[in-house]
């Protein structure tokens, strides 16, 4: 008898303790499933400026109709800006960025076509001819990563391309 009442008391204290978790269980992997559903895995392109003055940023990609430049995007220091919304569609993009307080700049070897103003590019060539104006863009190779980010940094802020590079959706 005795034998029978440790045994019991085991397993109604056993059972006691599975009902005490499985509720809180059900209502934690409820807000889980909730919180996963409700934000879902940023993708994009992203630059951040880890400077202290006003950035212009342009950008270059590959498109089904050939190449895009667009541009500008005006990123304040110490801030980051989208440039590409969703899940990246091509491997390489290229990145023309200028400081506009002190004049420096973020380039590369990559030539492709500017505008003073807003801009959409269609084409790669004949720039000045087309008028539009050339830069050199440096290119980040994302490894088809649907994410990726940038971040323009103060050292060396002219004739470089001073720019660290966050791959893939671990970036910040």
């Amino acid at each position: 008898m005795q034998m029978w009442f440790a045994k019991g008391f085991r397993m109604g204290f056993a059972g006691r303790l599975r009902k005490r978790l499985t509720l809180p269980l059900l209502i934690f992997g409820a807000g889980l499933s909730s919180i996963a559903a409700t934000s879902p895995a940023r993708a994009d392109f992203r630059v951040c400026n880890a400077t202290q003055n006003l950035v212009g940023v342009g950008i270059g990609y590959r498109a089904k109709a050939g190449w895009i430049t667009e541009g500008w995007w005006h990123i304040e220091g110490s801030t980051c800006k989208t440039l590409i919304e969703g899940p990246l569609s091509s491997r390489f993009y290229y990145l023309y960025a200028e400081d506009a307080e002190r004049g420096g700049r973020w380039d590369g070897p990559i030539n492709m076509c500017v505008a003073e103003k807003e801009f959409k590019i269609a084409g790669v060539n004949d720039c000045v001819a087309r008028g539009f104006q050339r830069a050199g863009f440096q290119e980040y190779d994302t490894g088809e990563q649907a994410s990726w980010m940038v971040q323009l940094t103060d050292e060396p802020a002219t004739g470089g391309a001073p720019a660290t590079a966050a791959p893939g959706t671990n970036s910040q």
